[in-house]
């Protein structure tokens, strides 16, 4: 019984630090495409007048998007946004034509707390999928995670899932964070690719 215990010790003592491991080289495949120091990896469309303060990058006026450079398929993102009352802005993933940016050409995960059609509203997927849960993110700092894995699509604000969809509409390209209208503020944006 003795040599069973010590066994069983061993291996779970084993599976705990391979778990640890296996942990530590997942997170360390986030890639950051904005640490607060510049926007290298982003293209811009439209006159959104974006600016870095205070390690975020942030637009207050005009209308438009930053642009990933690369393209991607399957992936998990995850940022942290800050907007102001009525504020319009959102993150549009597997953007078919990057310099034509839509939710018919791309996936929109929203960010507008007040918009006329709550259907997609903040943690929506625009023309996909409703959230689950309303959660107001207007004030606030927030975080969105997005992952998309094949046809499945799943948005988390704030740590709640609000999104859980299939769709296979779109299957690979950029990923953009939007400037429409208000104060807004973005800040900490990694992706892992899958």
């Amino acid at each position: 019984m003795k040599t069973y215990s010590k066994l069983l010790l061993l291996i779970l003592s084993t599976l705990a630090a391979g778990y640890g491991t296996v942990k530590a080289a997942n997170d360390s495949a986030w890639i950051s495409l904005f640490d607060g120091t510049n926007l290298d990896h982003w293209n811009t469309t439209g006159d959104a007048n974006w600016h870095i303060v205070d390690d975020t990058v942030q637009a207050d006026a005009g209308s438009g998007m930053l642009v990933s450079k690369q393209s991607y398929r399957d992936f998990e993102i995850r940022l942290e946004f800050w907007v102001d009352t009525n504020s319009n802005s959102g993150v549009f993933i597997r953007c078919q034509n990057p310099t034509e940016i839509s939710p018919t050409s791309c996936y929109e995960v929203n960010i507008f707390d007040s918009r006329p059609d709550q259907s997609g509203r903040s943690g929506a997927i625009v023309d996909v999928a409703p959230p689950l849960v309303v959660i107001s993110t207007e004030g606030r700092w927030n975080t969105y995670e997005i992952k998309a894995e094949g046809t499945h699509l799943v948005v988390k604000l704030n740590g709640t899932v609000t999104v859980d969809a299939h769709d296979g509409k779109l299957a690979e390209g950029p990923f953009t964070l939007q400037y429409g209208a208000g104060g807004v503020k973005f800040r900490n944006v990694q992706i892992r690719p899958l």
